[in-house]
This record gives C-alpha cells, sequence and structure tokens, in this order.
C-alpha cells in the first residue's frame, strides 16, 4: 500500500445505499504501524451499532482487537499496534445516513518517536503513549486513560463554565462571553427538568472557530443525562446560529469544546422547559396551544403569530401611535394603539375629564383611566394593561370622593395583572 490514503463510504457525501457490505485489507510494510483517523461519520446509531456500523479489526497474533462505530460524531483517531487492519462497512436495509471519510497512514518504528508526539489530530487528547481520546473525555471527573492523565492538570479549566441545571428556565453562555472565551476549555452543562417536559434550547448569539467539520472549537447536544448514551442532536461551530433544539425527554447535557487555537466571542442561549402540549415562545415563554394563531398576540416577539397561513384567524399586527389625549400626556409611557381591545374603542377622542380634574385624587386615577384607556404600546412588549397595584391605590384614594358624586367604584381591580413586571403589564 502506499504510506498514506484515503477512502469512503459508497456515493459518500451522499448517501450510502442500503444492504452494503465493503471490505478493505490496510497493509503497512513491516514493522510499520497503521494509523486510522475518520474525519467525517454519519452513521446510523446509537451505540452498540446492531444496523449500520463502521468496524477495525487489528490482525495481531494475540486475540484481534475490533472497534466499532456508528452515529453522527467521527471518533478519534485509532493507533493499531498492528501492520495489517481489516475495515468494514455494513448497512443494512432501511435507514442510511452520508456515511464516513477516513484516512490511513503507515508510521515506521524509526518515527515512533514522531509517532507518540504526533498520532493525534490537533483536537485530541493522547495518553497511554498514543491512544487518543476526544475532548468531551478529558477533566471529565472520570479517568478515560490508563494512565489517568486525562483527569491530570485540570486547574486550566475555567471554574465558571458547565455544571448542573434545573428550573423551568434558565440561561448558559460561553466563559466570558461576549468577550472571546478562553482556550483549552471543556465545559459540560447537564440539564434536568421534571418528568414529562421537555427542554427546548435557543440560541440567541453563536461564534466560534470557523472550520469545515466541527473538530477544533465547537458546541455539542446529547439527547439524554450524559455523553455516553442517548443520541447526539447535532454539533455546531463557525457563525451560523444553530437551530432550535427540543429534546425528548426532561434530561439534556450540552458539551462546549475549544482547542489551544484561534477563538471567538462564543455563544449564549436560554433553555427553557415547558410540556409537551404547550408552545414555547423564543423568549421561553410557555403558552396553552390554542393560543397559537389565534389573531392575537401573546408571546412578547409574537412567535405565536407567525406561519399562520393556514389560520382561520386574521393576521394580527400591532400599530403603536402617539397619545393625543392632552389628560393622558406625560404618563410613563407616550404611545399607545388603537383599537382598544379590552373597551372596544374605535380610536382615541377626548375625554370628558372636568369632574375627574377637580377631585383631590385626580393625579392616582388619571394613572389608572389613562392606563386602561390609552393602554401602554410597545412594538417589543405587545399592548400592556395597568398594573393591578395602580388600580388598588387609585380606589383606595378615590372611593370616598366618588361618592360625593353618587359615583360607585367602576373598576374590577382584580381582572387587572398582578404582577410588577414590565413586560407583564404598565405602571403609567
Amino acid at each position: 500500500m502506499y504510506s498514506e490514503g484515503s477512502f469512503s463510504s459508497p456515493n459518500h457525501p451522499g448517501s450510502y445505499p442500503p444492504d452494503s457490505l465493503c471490505v478493505w485489507v490496510i497493509r503497512a510494510r513491516p514493522p510499520s504501524l497503521v494509523q486510522i483517523h475518520v474525519s467525517s461519520l454519519t452513521i446510523e446509531g446509537p451505540s452498540p451499532c446492531l444496523f449500520d456500523w463502521l468496524e477495525v479489526q487489528e490482525e495481531t497474533e494475540q486475540p484481534s482487537v475490533v472497534t466499532r462505530f456508528c452515529g453522527n460524531v467521527a471518533p478519534p483517531t485509532v493507533n493499531t499496534n498492528s501492520s495489517t487492519v481489516w475495515v468494514t462497512f455494513r448497512s443494512d436495509g432501511s435507514i442510511g445516513g452520508n456515511g464516513f471519510i477516513a484516512q490511513y497512514h503507515a508510521i515506521t518504528l524509526e518515527q515512533s518517536e514522531y509517532w507518540v508526539r504526533e498520532s493525534c489530530s490537533r483536537e485530541e487528547f493522547m495518553c497511554d503513549r498514543g491512544r487518543c481520546i476526544l475532548p468531551v473525555s478529558v477533566c471529565d471527573g472520570q479517568p478515560n486513560c490508563h494512565d489517568h492523565s486525562d483527569e491530570a492538570n485540570c486547574s486550566h479549566k475555567h471554574k465558571e463554565c458547565g455544571g448542573q441545571k434545573t428550573g423551568l428556565y434558565g440561561y448558559l453562555a460561553s466563559p466570558n462571553h461576549p468577550k472571546p472565551y478562553p482556550q483549552q476549555q471543556l465545559c459540560t452543562w447537564q440539564i434536568s427538568v421534571e418528568e414529562g417536559h421537555v427542554i427546548r434550547l435557543s440560541f440567541r448569539n453563536f461564534s466560534l472557530e470557523t472550520q469545515d467539520v466541527c473538530e477544533f472549537d465547537y458546541v455539542e447536544v446529547h439527547d439524554s443525562a450524559d455523553t455516553g448514551a442517548g443520541r447526539v442532536l447535532g454539533r455546531y461551530c463557525g457563525t451560523s446560529l444553530p437551530p432550535e433544539l427540543t429534546s425528548s425527554g426532561p434530561q439534556i447535557t450540552m458539551v462546549f469544546v475549544a482547542d489551544e487555537g484561534v477563538a471567538d466571542s462564543g455563544f449564549s442561549l436560554s433553555e427553557r422547559t415547558c410540556s409537551p402540549t404547550q408552545f414555547t415562545c423564543s423568549s421561553g415563554e410557555c403558552l396553552h396551544q390554542e393560543w397559537l394563531c389565534d389573531g392575537w398576540t401573546d408571546c412578547a416577539d409574537g412567535t405565536d403569530e407567525h406561519d399562520c397561513d393556514n389560520s382561520t384567524y386574521p393576521t394580527f399586527s400591532l400599530s403603536c401611535e402617539p397619545i393625543e389625549v392632552e389628560m393622558c400626556q406625560g404618563l410613563s409611557y407616550n404611545h399607545t394603539s388603537f383599537p382598544n381591545i379590552w373597551l372596544s374603542i374605535a380610536d382615541q377622542r377626548q375625554p370628558r375629564c372636568s369632574v375627574l380634574m377637580e377631585l383631590a385624587c385626580f393625579q392616582p386615577l388619571r394613572r389608572l383611566v389613562c392606563g386602561m384607556f390609552m393602554p401602554h404600546c410597545s412594538p417589543q412588549g405587545g399592548v400592556l394593561q395597568p398594573c393591578r397595584s395602580v388600580c388598588s391605590w387609585a380606589a383606595q384614594q378615590c372611593s370616598q370622593a366618588l361618592n360625593v358624586f353618587t359615583f360607585s367604584w367602576p373598576f374590577n381591580c382584580h381582572l387587572l395583572p398582578d404582577s410588577q413586571d414590565p413586560m407583564e403589564c404598565s405602571s403609567p
């Protein structure tokens, strides 16, 4: 054979055909040894690879060493102890993938010192004088090397990187984001929620080292409680924003790897927990499914009314306009929206407020009346009702004064949002 070369599955990078059986026999001139690096892998999985697989078998005097691969993540470099290696690719009659591409090298014993030093690819970690492991296995608390070197010298790892996450929602970011992340990072976040719920990851910003294959700096998401079980939802690098990712169960694991080379601004994302019967806004808020495409904007960003071409409801769009009513000018906001969806008022009209202006409690009452008739309009937050506290304060100050005019208190404050969150209600 040549001292180096490459081979791939049939039709690569297209899908490999069903019922395939391919065998490559790679022979190096003894006493040279064979090294194999799989640079891309997309084969029906997961482990233990019962349906489709790529298998490497060493020919030695001892019982042969067999290593089998499948799934969507390329394995670490295989450094064999043999001059002859059998590589087998097998596919069944059903689900397929894009297959693999691999490179082989013949390493002579005269090059043994160089081989030990250079036998792993740039993003891998070498231990046991030649064994290669992926960065995700370094400093993960579990020895993967016989010499335990993968768990030594881990103090350089970022102290605030990774960890356990629980709760209905949260925020994750690469170390130092939005500044460049440090080199040589391995961050593992394990996210767990209650049974019966799923997890949705929504990336807000994303900028890692650009590369053809995500080998150097990348984010990898596993649909399980750890990296050794379940399917890989995806591995991402470069500057394109990853898609929203949804787990199949209540646990998910996210890994961030950075090598010693180029660093970028990293990423940030929100993780939200909604039940399978709910819709998740891009902000992470959970809504009832029946609120989708109902003609009203319930998400702050309006995503519940996006892509509603097949809806029987008319598309609802929010348009803010300056407040023209003099009594309601000078509040904490200066834009409203009509028609008024709560009071069924078509447009702005000057209210008759001469009686109100004579009341000693005019200011708290003005805030409530304007909050109801001229609601706060924000293109980002929608139309907001006044908070319940605004109504309660006005009632406390004005109920007795209105009795003088034989008016009973006209508002039911309990119908207003009981919150101080400026995204849920307004304080005029």
